[in-house]
């Protein structure tokens, strides 16, 4: 089963890539082409070096210091040793929605972030399921592959315009429909699947280091509190990062959702657990 989802994440980042290719050779041949895969790993280069120290800006996430929440630093210290990968630092971000999240480029530059309202509305166990959640990420890097495709995701829209008006040929109905609709949807359709794998991904790295039911559980309470109160502040941008999105107040459609339903996550929880 994660065989299978890493085979498809990287078959989604390989088609991502490949859409820069298509529309930089259609509307530009071999030079266009030449552009877009010049784009395309600037973008990931960028993304790999900068994408944890932005997310941590973003929501003002402090790093936590060696004298506080020593309960929760001790969790995170005993997750990663059991995952076989360096405990990453541990940030507070002083926000009431309970939540959490993972970032970072590597093992040796990644870090996990909680949120004031996780810590106030779930108990030990629950933080702990939440935890192991985050130490999975970075265990399988899912934050840098995340952040890869959706900076791809948006540039490819960028990389769009440039072309349209910068080119007087190929100006037909096909390139309205190319640049201005297929391209951009299927980008993102591409980087939201590529979100949603990751994390089912997560969830069963999460539960091998600890309880399944409780992971269930801590994603029970989050996701009912997101519904009551979504996260004010922030970048909808970074929502694939958390462990539920935080923006959103109501179900959307499964397609274009950046995670996958709460209520299958819990029944595969659940599953495990039996």
């Amino acid at each position: 089963m994660n065989l299978g989802i890493a085979f498809r994440t990287a078959l989604l980042l390989g088609i991502l890539t490949g859409l820069f290719l298509l529309i930089g050779f259609v509307f530009g041949g071999i030079l266009g082409a030449t552009i877009g895969f010049s784009i395309a790993l600037i973008i990931n280069f960028l993304a790999y070096w900068f994408s944890d120290a932005f997310v941590l800006k973003i929501y003002r996430a402090k790093k936590v210091k060696t004298d506080e929440y020593k309960k929760i630093d001790a969790m995170l210290t005993k997750l990663a040793k059991k995952s076989g990968i360096p405990k990453p630092p541990l940030y507070f971000v002083d926000n009431s929605t309970p939540n959490a999240f993972a970032t970072g480029r590597s093992y040796k530059h990644s870090a996990v972030a909680v949120t004031r309202g996780l810590l106030e509305k779930l108990d030990d166990d629950e933080v702990e399921a939440v935890l192991a959640h985050e130490i999975s990420h970075i265990k399988h890097r899912d934050t840098l592959v995340s952040t890869m495709a959706a900076t791809l995701a948006g540039a490819l829209t960028w990389l769009a315009y440039i072309f349209y008006f910068g080119n007087n040929e190929n100006r037909g109905i096909f390139s309205y429909i190319l640049l201005f609709f297929l391209a951009p949807l299927a980008a993102t359709l591409i980087r939201l699947s590529i979100s949603r794998n990751r994390e089912y991904l997560a969830d069963v790295g999460g539960a091998k280091i600890i309880d399944p039911n409780k992971l269930a559980s801590a994603l029970e309470k989050i996701s009912s509190s997101v519904k009551e109160r979504p996260m004010k502040g922030g970048n909808t941008a970074t929502s694939h990062l958390f462990i539920v999105n935080p923006f959103s107040s109501s179900s959307m459609v499964s397609l274009f959702s950046t995670h996958p339903p709460v209520e299958e996550r819990i029944k595969r929880l659940r599953s495990m657990a039996k």
